[in-house]
């Protein structure tokens, strides 16, 4: 009785099991890292199939059950699961061979082969390749020759490619067919319907903001305000396929070497924004979707380089910032943390930490998702602190065996406002140690 008057006894809601990011693995476990020394110390002793089974074990990531494998003494099949394409390989005594389904081609179309033949070039480990009417990326080796290093970076190469390709090859050529797709995990709507509408308002407000600032004066404000936008979308909707690839046009405007100047890059961003805005449901919906990763599409990087471009946000948020110009003095801080988990293969903590930040500051959009966020009350400004520390210990605490020297100082954090927060947090977010011993 005196439970359910004080509500003690109540469990603690559980937030939906919806991914944020790009896929980063740069997420392994102690025991995970364990198994990759195995794998190459088994390969040195000429153990070829233990050290094949040792390198799939690292491979798997136990949550997203990316990684099957099936093994009898000598021989052995396997599928590795990234985004849209499935990696199915088999092995033997004599060698190991991987392949991918791009696409059917039921009639022989010239200028697909060209093109195939041009980025045929460009591939290091892997090739393209035509059986019959189904269009394939392959990838093999000697058994002898399948070290740990090569497998990783050669099956890599082949599930990236084609997971980047085989979208953009179908939307291309009409002579093409999607195939293989059935592994990827729809939705709901009602989720489809939060992503597709928040991504309109953030760009619709966006806009707005930017046009009541003088554009050139402001055109180093207006950059910082395109390109987190552009990073916001990517991380909190998760877009695939063909919107994917628009996005990533957006921000190629702004970092491509050439000669313009930044409003001239600013406003080309904003054309492309405006395409965006004129897309229907039907249009995002398609590429609003799960589906299981094995491997980053960006490599890892020393954390130092995450500490750098905070830095350089935190010099640049002070003047906006003193001359009362909040927006974009929170954009400037976004942007160094989402540009670093756009740009780069983050470790799983400094991962959390970034979701954190942005359920404390997007909390609408966690909110219509059904995410339980109590972190920030936006309509009175008011942090619950107690909250915010208590998840920054939950992740400090989880991957604490991996990385012992991880602390984070709480009593750097400073909860004025929320420009204070933010440049308190990212800040705080430097001073991390990320080695492993």
């Amino acid at each position: 009785m005196f439970d359910k008057l004080f509500g003690r006894g109540k469990k603690k809601p559980e937030n939906p099991d919806i991914p944020f990011g790009r896929y980063s693995d740069n997420n392994k476990t102690v025991e995970k890292v364990r198994r990759w020394t195995d794998a190459d110390n088994l390969f040195k002793q000429q153990s070829y199939y233990e050290s094949i089974d040792a390198f799939f074990d690292y491979l798997a990531d136990d949550k997203e059950k990316n990684v099957i494998l099936q093994r009898n003494n000598e021989n052995g099949t396997f599928q590795i699961f990234q985004g849209s394409k499935i990696v199915r390989g088999e092995f033997d005594k004599e060698s190991l061979k991987a392949e991918i389904t791009l696409a059917r081609m039921p009639q022989a179309s010239v200028p697909v082969m060209r093109r195939l033949l041009e980025m045929n070039f460009n591939l290091y480990y892997s090739r393209y390749a035509l059986d019959n009417d189904r269009l394939c990326m392959r990838f093999d080796s000697d058994i002898k020759t399948a070290n740990p290093n090569k497998l990783y970076y050669g099956l890599k190469e082949l599930a990236v490619k084609a997971d980047k390709l085989d979208d953009l090859l179908v939307q291309e050529f009409a002579a093409l067919q999607t195939v293989d797709t059935e592994h990827i995990i729809a939705i709901p709507e009602a989720e489809k319907e939060v992503k597709f509408n928040h991504m309109m308002i953030w760009v619709k407000q966006t806009l707005e903001y930017i046009e009541t600032l003088d554009a050139d004066k402001f055109s180093g404000g207006i950059a910082y305000l395109l390109l987190s936008l552009a990073f916001r979308i990517d991380y909190l909707v998760c877009p695939d396929g063909k919107l994917l690839n628009e996005l990533e046009k957006i921000v190629e405007i702004y970092y491509r070497k050439d000669e313009k100047s930044t409003m001239e890059r600013n406003q080309g961003m904003i054309e492309g924004y405006k395409k965006l805005m004129n897309k229907t449901k039907e249009d995002v919906y398609p590429y609003l979707f799960r589906a299981k990763h094995t491997f980053s599409i960006v490599v890892p990087q020393h954390h130092q380089t995450v500490a750098d471009a905070i830095n350089a946000a935190a010099q640049n948020v002070v003047w906006y910032r003193d001359n009362n110009y909040p927006t974009v003095a929170n954009n400037v801080m976004e942007y160094a943390l989402s540009f670093s988990q756009y740009s780069y293969s983050l470790p799983k903590p400094l991962s959390d930490l970034i979701l954190l930040f942005f359920q404390i500051n997007y909390r609408e959009y966690f909110e219509a998702l059904n995410f339980t966020v109590p972190y920030y009350e936006v309509l009175n400004g008011q942090f619950n602190p107690e909250a915010i520390r208590q998840r920054i210990e939950q992740i400090v605490t989880e991957w604490q065996p991996k990385y012992p020297k991880l602390v984070f100082r709480m009593e750097t954090l400073k909860f004025n406002n929320l420009v204070a927060f933010n440049s308190s947090f990212s800040t705080e977010i430097t001073a991390l140690n990320f080695d492993s011993n």
